[in-house]
């Protein structure tokens, strides 16, 4: 078990909807100096507000070793102050100030604050007020934010400074804004962490404006513990809940309805004890989540009659607490029976609707549909990258073959444009994570829920700032910016990767020995790393790929035998002669420090994750880039055969697999450069649900054209055109169906009108099949080529993903 020590040394000012004019507009910001400033706090704080406090005092002692000193009354003499508490106790709050800031000067919502900065004889003065105990609470959070903290350096002592401009009262647009937390072996960190740790990151989450946490019991879709939880489920779980609950927090669960059969009594009544004991045993429940599905699979019917029961069990030990439910995974009847139930029986034991991953249908459509008295919750997807809610659009397979699905990911152009285009009909969003690999999207999705037009480059100054140090504010902040486009666009042309890895190796030089173990630090690092590593090994293993394409289209002159092994030693190269192995023997060595900083599981050998697809993208680091697999397994094959014109046939057909003749056409469907007539859509929908994405499945054998394809979700079709035709010509398709449902039938129609095959399952292992498309469908030299999968169904939306297609002209 790693033993870790959590660091976390910014600034959200335009996260926060500012509704006050500054007091001192007329003359440029100044910095008030805070060194050796008094925290005055009124007696009789609530709880959640004595913690606020604390950790006003704490996070700035972490970063400077600087403690302030805290008493009840003003000080007196010339002492800057930093008074702190409820708009309740402002008389006393304020001190000689008192007067300049009227009580009634809030906005008296919901966890709004005000912060008011002076400058005069009486020595400056910061005062935070809250409207309630939550204001105080994001009140000393963005104060934190604000704060200019810099540790000893040399022979510059620490100091702590503040602009003394800072005059704000705001309040959140949306009243839910929060995150999942779940303790449980297949996510990528949070298993490794104890008590200690989940404090300070639930702090960490308030400082940025979080105000709930969503929980998972012990049984989930997973296994019950893991090598690394320094404690059983259930009382890490109790644990969390007291956190928030110390914290003024809201306190939610995750709680899937997973047993086969809720028509039977005897499953509902196991059902009602199990739940119970866990209801039974939180201090603080504010709300239980039950998805429809994934995992789970439950007829609406019988689901919500359970939820009732369970709603009334939850009574008996949170009276307050609600509870809510998502069709996640409904198919089209099971769907149209939820909205029944809801629209003509209007059960009021329920609280409201969640929309997430694997809802057939969009936001909007969902609202409309759902009783206006439900309101909804958004479930967001942050975490993955590949197979998910909201994928990354336009991901090129190298990072898809090897980063894979739980990567360190910061998106904050992407997660703004997401939260833009779905948040308005809803009250919030408790987001889907499974570790901190997704920490940069929290941040950026807690702020858009304070402030919806918040700028998002400055969200990062605030964040780079706070969590990796002042003279960091700018320089990380447009580091993760450049992270985020490393994944846009094909891999190999895309300069900028490498200009990104020099971005921060220059950080890296500069970095004091604490930033080195400051694991939010580390994961920068490692990702440029990664990044630089996989486009060198790209470019690399291309060339590689296509001198020996060179030497195998010479078997008729030296012989198939010759020609394949002087090709498969051309390929093996790309291990015997590694490219930039420094970086290779560094991006080890972060993975290490991660795992040690934080519980960052990369590796299964070395670090315990779950498996490669949960984070161990350490163990995928040199997965092959290009047809180096399928080549081999092709020679395997060819070297079998007895006669050599056969083996030469094979290989021409090997060598020569993307030419579709004279007069033809051949996409790569999964590949973003080589699909010129696939239709993409508008892409406005950052789900897909109305437009065409690249897919990728779980690495296996066969061509690298394989392992991604272009998919469409649910009922949408996946259309590809083709112009300029020969009318007088005849035409056939060659395709190759991949996917990560080969099981689920697919069907082709030309032109709206003519079916070329109808229902049917795909080729596994995959290969080409071929279909003759009729003369009329082409005869007026154009042809439109569209793939359905089954209506109606449910799961995942997934299923109608073609690999790749030749047009060829008979």
């Amino acid at each position: 078990m790693p033993r870790f020590t959590y660091f976390a040394p910014g600034k959200p000012g335009g996260a926060l909807l500012v509704l006050a004019a500054l007091f001192l507009a007329a003359a440029p910001a100044k910095a008030l100096d805070l060194t050796h400033a008094v925290v005055v706090s009124p007696p009789g704080l609530s709880g959640p507000e004595r913690k606020a406090v604390a950790m006003l005092i704490e996070e700035v002692q972490k970063r400077t070793q600087i403690r302030w000193e805290q008493r009840a009354d003003w000080p007196s003499g010339e002492a800057a102050v930093i008074a702190v508490g409820p708009a309740s106790a402002l008389p006393l709050l304020a001190g000689a100030y008192a007067a300049e800031v009227p009580p009634d000067g809030g906005l008296k919502l919901p966890e709004a604050f005000r912060i008011r900065t002076r400058r005069g004889s009486r020595g400056s003065a910061v005062l935070v007020v809250g409207d309630d105990a939550r204001g105080v609470l994001f009140g000393v959070g963005r104060l934190l934010r604000e704060l200019r903290m810099r540790p000893t350096a040399g022979a510059d002592p620490a100091a702590i400074t503040l602009p003394d401009d800072l005059n704000v009262t705001t309040a959140p647009k949306y009243p839910l804004r929060g995150h999942q937390l779940g303790y449980r072996p297949k996510t990528n960190s949070y298993d490794a962490w104890d008590l200690p740790v989940w404090e300070q990151y639930i702090r960490d989450l308030a400082v940025f404006g979080a105000n709930a946490i969503e929980l998972i019991p012990p049984r989930s879709d997973d296994d019950l513990t893991s090598p690394l939880m320094p404690r059983p489920p259930m009382e890490m779980m109790i644990g969390m809940s007291q956190l928030a609950a110390d914290y003024g927090l809201d306190v939610w669960i995750w709680y899937p309805a997973m047993d086969k059969d809720y028509s039977d009594p005897k499953t509902v009544e196991f059902a009602l004890n199990e739940w119970g004991e866990v209801f039974k045993k939180l201090p603080r429940i504010d709300a239980v989540f039950v998805p429809g599905g994934d995992p789970g699979h439950t007829e609406p019917k019988y689901l919500l009659a359970l939820l009732e029961k369970q709603t009334a069990l939850l009574h008996q030990f949170h009276p307050r607490a609600q509870m809510w439910v998502s069709p996640q995974s409904f198919n089209e009847a099971w769907m149209a029976q939820f909205l029944e139930i809801l629209n003509q029986q209007l059960p009021a034991w329920l609280s409201g609707v969640v929309y997430g991953p694997q809802v057939r249908m969009s936001l909007p459509k969902l609202r409309a549909a759902v009783p206006a008295r439900y309101p909804i919750r958004h479930y967001p997807d942050i975490t993955h990258s590949l197979r998910c809610e909201y994928p990354v659009p336009n991901w090129y397979r190298a990072y898809a073959f090897t980063e894979g699905r739980e990567t360190i990911n910061p998106r904050p152009v992407d997660e703004a444009a997401i939260f833009r285009f779905t948040q308005a009909d809803t009250i919030g969003f408790l987001t889907y994570s499974e570790g901190c690999n997704d920490d940069v999207n929290k941040t950026v999705w807690s702020a858009l829920g304070w402030n919806p037009d918040a700028d998002v480059v400055e969200v990062l100054r605030e964040y780079s700032r706070y969590f990796i140090g002042d003279r960091y504010t700018d320089d990380f902040a447009q580091g993760l910016l450049a992270l985020e486009r490393n994944w846009r666009g094909p891999l190999a042309a895309n300069e900028g990767v490498g200009v990104t890895l020099q971005q921060f190796q220059a950080m890296e030089r500069n970095a004091t020995p604490g930033e080195r173990r400051n694991w939010r630090f580390l994961q920068g690092l490692y990702r440029a790393y990664y990044d630089a590593y996989t486009r060198s090994r790209l470019i690399y293993e291309l060339g590689l790929e296509e001198r020996a394409m060179v030497k195998l289209r010479q078997t008729l002159k030296v012989g198939s035998l010759e020609a394949m092994n002087g090709a498969q030693q051309i390929l093996l190269r790309a291990t015997s002669d590694r490219i930039a192995p420094d970086w290779r023997g560094h991006i080890v060595e972060l993975a290490d420090g991660l795992f040690h900083a934080i519980g960052m599981q990369l590796s299964v050998s070395r670090h315990m994750a779950k498996a490669l697809d949960r984070g161990a993208n350490l163990d995928a680091l040199d997965f092959p880039l290009n047809n180096r697999v399928w080549l081999e397994e092709e020679f395997a094959k060819v070297r079998i055969m007895p006669f050599e014109p056969d083996r030469d046939q094979r290989l021409g057909i090997v060598a020569n697999w993307t030419d579709p003749g004279p007069g033809g056409f051949y996409d790569d469907l999964g590949d973003l450069a080589n699909q010129p007539h696939l239709i993409r859509g508008t892409g406005e929908d950052p789900a897909g649900l109305t437009s065409s994405s690249v897919g990728f499945i779980r690495r296996q054998t066969g061509r690298s054209s394989w392992w991604d394809h272009a998919e469409s979700l649910y009922e949408s079709p996946l259309i590809m055109r083709y112009a300029h035709l020969d009318p007088a010509a005849s035409y056939k398709v060659r395709v190759v169906y991949g996917g990560d449902h080969p099981k689920k039938p697919i069907r082709l129609v030309a032109n709206d009108k003519f079916e070329i095959h109808g229902f049917r399952e795909k080729e596994v292992p995959f290969r080409p099949v071929e279909f003759d498309i009729p003369h009329a469908a082409t005869a007026k030299g154009e042809l439109t080529l569209a793939w359905t999968r089954e209506p109606g169904l449910g799961d995942d939306g997934r299923g109608c993903q073609v690999a790749e297609v030749w047009l060829i002209k008979k």
